[in-house]
């Protein structure tokens, strides 16, 4: 039987539906020859817990169409989270913002270890807060959060180059990574039909903001430059932005359009699976290899010291 040495995602996986897939039918298959017994891949060990307790069908039932949430995800090795900091402070400002409270840290801490207790060492994990009353209703007194958390197969993002579509496209709260976003999954399938694997967005001021599920940098030879717009700052992102400055490495925040594509000598994606996938190409432009930038900032998320909740 020969395997492959690399799997790699066609396209992308939106981290914010990948705790409602079937972890085995969402993995990539493994590679036989004639002959050889079919493969059987065991479905990976997902824990589905609402307020660190057992999901029941009736309790999931009401987040089937529930758009007035938010949630944040991360790669857990060895029970242990690179910016947790991060994490806690995104939901609790997430939940300050959407519904006027947020559940304490302690709390949201708690909560991951439940979901962790016998979990694999190595593992996605989504935690989206929602509030008890529901959307398209009006905030009552007694109103309070749940957390549902949800563990996944691990993953470590598709290995790139990747060929970005470009796309007028602004988020609503994009400060926020909330659910129900249904823009980014489109116009991820309008690029993948163009021949792309996936997009990338441009504000009402043609300035370039974020990829579908992305933050994005940019690279100058020796300044990584990360774009101003409207956009979500990622955890991974901001891990990246700490760790480069303690590296020494010259950062700049800078306005860029289409036009701006042409100076740079490379470009990233990044998210919760990895702090950087070489970009080739945006929309007719092509960029030089990304190799360089790329290496630079996986040397730096390395830096963060991975925490236990």
């Amino acid at each position: 039987m020969t395997v492959p040495k690399l799997l790699v995602f066609q396209g992308a996986i939106n981290p914010q539906t990948i705790g409602f897939l079937d972890d085995a039918a969402s993995r990539p298959a493994l590679a036989t020859e004639p002959g050889d017994p079919p493969m059987t891949i065991a479905p990976f060990p997902s824990v589905v817990q609402l307020n660190g307790g057992a999901a029941t069908p009736d309790a999931l039932a009401p987040l089937a169409f529930a758009g007035h949430a938010h949630f944040t995800a991360m790669q857990v090795r060895d029970g242990r989270v690179r910016g947790l900091d991060l994490h806690l402070a995104r939901l609790h400002d997430a939940s300050n913002a959407l519904f006027g409270q947020a559940l304490p840290d302690d709390r949201i801490r708690a909560l991951l270890r439940a979901a962790l207790e016998r979990a694999p060492s190595a593992l996605s994990l989504t935690a989206t807060v929602h509030a008890t009353t529901g959307e398209f209703v009006a905030p009552r007194d007694d109103e309070t959060l749940d957390v549902l958390v949800r563990t996944a197969a691990p993953s470590s993002g598709p290995a790139g180059p990747l060929d970005l579509a470009l796309f007028d496209h602004e988020r609503v709260l994009p400060e926020i990574k909330h659910v129900g976003e249904v823009a980014k999954t489109h116009f991820l399938r309008r690029a993948i039909a163009q021949g792309f694997d996936d997009a990338a967005f441009v504000d009402r001021h043609g300035r370039i903001s974020e990829g579908s599920i992305w933050n994005l940098a940019f690279w100058t030879g020796d300044t990584v430059v990360w774009p101003v717009a409207g956009m979500l700052g990622g955890v991974t992102m901001r891990i990246v932005r700490r760790q480069l400055a303690r590296l020494g490495v010259a950062q700049r925040d800078r306005e860029l359009t289409p036009a701006d594509l042409p100076s740079m000598a490379g470009a990233v994606v990044m998210n919760s699976w990895t702090p950087g996938v070489a970009v080739r190409r945006f929309g007719t432009a092509t960029l030089p290899d990304s190799s360089s930038l790329v290496a630079l900032l996986h040397r730096a998320y390395e830096q963060e010291m991975p925490v236990a909740p």
